[in-house]
């Protein structure tokens, strides 16, 4: 089993040309080869010619949870409940799951326990983050400003309760507020009177 040579590798993530390299294999054959090993339950794919050994995968970071995030839907950033709860912001904790924002589509991938939701916004509202420990990741006002856009247009569940309103610079997020629509600043402006934002 030529497993032992590809556990070896430095790297995080292993790409078909990677795969290839690391066996000195041609591009074809690594393919065969990584897809055998999927099958095998001795590999897991991340997407489309990426790949991650299980053993390493169990034992992940939150940081690197969240470069795999990025990497599986580009360009994506971490935020909602993801990026609250990092802030310690929020105390409504999500699981198993870790939220993106993307520009491509909205899609779930699932990697044995973890689920990685993406949601798709407007080009527009594709801004205000950062990138930070080789991830990329709202800025605490705009992962806030995200959750009122999507919960505002009844694509998003959020508990506002569990937000520390307190730790945000409300300035911030009516800068981002007032790029999207009437019915998000209407909703924005609710919920600074019930929280007295």
């Amino acid at each position: 089993m030529r497993l032992n040579e590809l556990n070896k590798s430095n790297k995080l993530i292993l790409s078909i040309d990677d795969i290839s390299k690391e066996l000195s294999i041609d591009r074809e054959s690594a393919k065969v080869t990584a897809n055998r090993y999927v099958k095998q339950g001795l590999l897991l794919r991340i997407k489309r010619n990426f790949y991650i050994a299980p053993d390493k995968f169990d034992v992940l970071s939150e940081d690197e949870l969240y470069k795999i995030a990025n990497l599986i839907q580009i360009p994506s950033y971490i935020s909602l409940s993801t990026a609250l709860t990092y802030y310690n912001i929020s105390t409504q904790q999500m699981r198993g799951i870790i939220e993106s924002i993307a520009i491509k589509r909205s899609k779930s991938v699932r990697a044995k326990e973890i689920e990685f939701r993406f949601v798709l916004v407007n080009k527009d509202f594709y801004s205000g983050f950062t990138l930070k420990d080789n991830f990329f990741i709202a800025l605490p006002e705009k992962a806030v400003a995200d959750t009122i856009y999507l919960s505002s247009l009844g694509k998003y569940n959020c508990d506002f309760n569990a937000i520390d309103f307190q730790k945000l610079n409300k300035s911030e997020i009516d800068k981002y507020i007032k790029s999207t629509n009437q019915r998000t600043i209407t909703f924005w402006n609710n919920l600074c009177r019930s929280y007295r934002i």
